[in-house]
């Protein structure tokens, strides 16, 4: 039985990266693996009997003094405790491969020479564009950033692009130069996955080699979803409510049309995008953070969902997720989102911050016949449960497996 050492710095279904870790190491439970994990401890985490080997919690914005931060800034850059605990779980199990999720900041990138000097494949799944750009996103003050392409990653500094402060940007700057001279990603990685196709141009782009990356889409377990095909009236946003999700311009779009909208979820634009749906008289709810049951009801119950993202999104599991819901999706054509989208078929593009782009489409949909957004929706389930199944994910993955000389058997998943 061959052994997957799967490490992602949440232990718990805090995002959509650490959902993609959680169903990986289910999946190649079910297919017959023995799985060991590598995280970090923390309050939310299930039991595990792999938890003796986690780091100890570092929660950035946590309560802790100054001594206490201090103690922290060297982990962050470089983790002693990190390549410490992982060696003694390798010293115990015998791994013939490992795959790593998110690990910046928490567990740190020190992990991988321990696994390189071991000569263990490793594998690194890209949920964001952190080994190109510091900040994570492209982003800096909430737009769209590529200055420091070409390796002038002083920018960073220079624009506060680490929550507008000099003194995070500067740490997170000397962490992203420690780990460009150890080479630590370009040389002590096998192998990068992307979800999307647009990550593997970009990163291309900027100077990586592109043979060291494999397209492998998001999947999703259908069966946890039972799709709603009868459209409601009202459109829904579901996500964080930041700058940089477009949910301004939603709204926005949303009272030139006249339409009804429900915004689900909270972050820190939260105040000020309810003020501006006041000023605009529109018809906005704001229905606050949901999950599980109730999120998958209120979605079901929609007309249609709509993804206004103004940034490099790589491959949201929310459109699938709308999509194995029986939704279809009005998604700003950026990053990898229009991949996810068969216009025409499962939903509509429009050009990111276009206010009348996005007013027309509403307005479109809205007029519609119920019997429009309903073949939408069974057209999109259709594709989620052919093109982003587990079954398909598991494939993929034990081909790539398969190129670094791990045995890797496919199996029918129950």
């Amino acid at each position: 039985m061959p052994t997957l050492l799967s490490v992602n710095n949440y232990f718990y279904p805090r995002g959509g990266a650490e959902v993609v870790f959680l169903e990986h190491n289910a999946i190649f439970k079910k297919a017959g693996w023995n799985v060991a994990c590598f995280s970090m401890n923390h309050p939310n985490n299930p039991p595990s009997e792999w938890s003796r080997y986690f780091i100890d919690e570092i929660e950035f914005g946590g309560n802790y003094t100054l001594l206490q931060k201090m103690a922290r800034v060297p982990k962050v850059i470089y983790s002693m405790e990190s390549r410490r605990k992982i060696s003694q779980l390798l010293n115990d199990i015998p791994v013939d491969i490992c795959h790593m999720h998110n690990i910046y900041h928490h567990i740190s990138p020190s992990v991988l020479g321990v696994l390189h000097d071991r000569k263990i494949p490793t594998v690194l799944t890209l949920h964001d564009l952190k080994i190109a750009c510091p900040e994570y996103h492209m982003l800096s003050s909430g737009r769209i950033c590529e200055r420091c392409r070409g390796g002038n990653r002083v920018n960073v500094i220079i624009n506060k692009c680490i929550k507008d402060s000099y003194t995070l940007s500067g740490l997170i700057f000397v962490e992203d130069l420690l780990h460009r001279i150890l080479k630590s990603y370009s040389n002590k990685v096998d192998k990068f996955i992307v979800p999307s196709r647009f990550y593997l141009e970009k990163f291309s782009e900027w100077g990586w080699d592109r043979e060291k990356f494999a397209y492998i889409p998001n999947f999703i377990d259908t069966s946890l979803f039972q799709p709603g095909f009868n459209p409601g009236k009202e459109f829904v946003y579901f996500g964080r409510l930041s700058k940089e999700k477009g949910i301004s311009t939603l709204i926005q779009a949303a009272a030139k049309a006249n339409v009804r909208l429900k915004i689900i979820g909270s972050g820190p634009d939260e105040h000020a995008l309810k003020q501006l749906s006041s000023t605009l008289e529109s018809k906005v709810t704001f229905a606050g953070y949901m999950t599980g049951k109730l999120l998958h009801e209120t979605i079901r119950s929609s007309r249609a969902v709509v993804l206004p993202s103004e940034w490099y999104e790589n491959a949201p599991l929310s459109v699938l997720e709308s999509y194995a819901l029986g939704k279809p999706v009005i998604a700003s054509s950026i990053g990898g989102i229009p991949e996810l989208v068969l216009e025409g078929e499962t939903g509509t593009i429009f050009n990111p911050g276009d206010v009348d782009q996005l007013a027309a489409a509403l307005d479109f949909y809205h007029n519609q016949p119920d019997r429009f957004p309903a073949k939408q929706g069974r057209t999109a389930r259709t594709w989620v449960e052919d093109e982003f199944s587990r079954e398909k994910y598991l494939r993929n993955i034990c081909s790539l497996y398969r190129e670094l000389g791990v045995s890797c058997q496919q199996r029918h998943l129950p």
